[in-house]
């Protein structure tokens, strides 16, 4: 669980590095290999991989101090930390407020500097002279944020919606997005930017 959290983090982390590069790339384009130096992105990366560490380590401790006195059978498709916390009997509502907590730290605010991000990248967009140009800019930002939304979306609605309207097979549904769906469309949502990627599918699709 506490691993899971962890990775978690951070894909939530590197997609909002990621629209910070696109906003540098787009809003600051000659500035970007000032800003977006290999040390920068290498500082960028250890940030999103070890942010989450601290918290999701003192988010597992906290399990080891609650009872299972019922069933010991997680109803879910992993061990994540809302299925566990309803196998718990005591009060578990620290726990709950932990995860509240956690959630918009990690989640929440990044989803934040997206937001903020994109804003800019719209207004720089709108402001360019060209069509041409401003499909070209786009097209950079529509396979990030399709990703963006598939893995957000369902990730709030799964640790900030109230218990009391979740149910275990809506919280499943929920967590496929954010685990396989969104992992297993990446390959795909990214590469169809790529012209040869694209050329090869047509040529796929219309052949005799």
């Amino acid at each position: 669980m506490c691993f899971f959290l962890i990775l978690a983090t951070t894909d939530s982390i590197l997609l909002a590095v990621m629209s910070y590069d696109r906003y540098v790339a787009i809003c600051n384009p000659l500035h970007y290999p000032l800003v977006m130096k290999q040390t920068k992105c290498t500082q960028l990366a250890v940030v999103s991989w070890f942010s989450g560490v601290p918290f999701h380590v003192g988010q597992t401790c906290q399990i080891f101090s609650l009872h299972f006195c019922n069933s010991n059978l997680i109803d879910h498709f992993f061990c994540d930390i809302s299925p566990v916390l309803k196998l718990a009997c005591g009060d578990t509502s620290v726990n709950e407020l932990y995860v509240y907590v956690v959630t918009i730290l990690l989640a929440a605010i990044p989803f934040s500097l997206i937001i903020i991000s994109y804003s800019k990248i719209i207004a720089t967009v709108l402001r360019l002279p060209t069509a041409h140009g401003r499909s070209k800019a786009f097209s950079t930002c529509s396979s990030h944020l399709v990703v963006v939304i598939l893995f957000y979306v369902s990730a709030s609605i799964t640790y900030l919606m109230p218990k009391s309207i979740h149910s275990a097979v809506s919280d499943k549904l929920l967590s496929l997005f954010y685990t396989v769906v969104t992992p297993l469309f990446n390959p795909m949502i990214y590469s169809l930017r790529n012209k040869e990627v694209i050329a090869a599918l047509r040529r796929l699709l219309l052949r005799p």
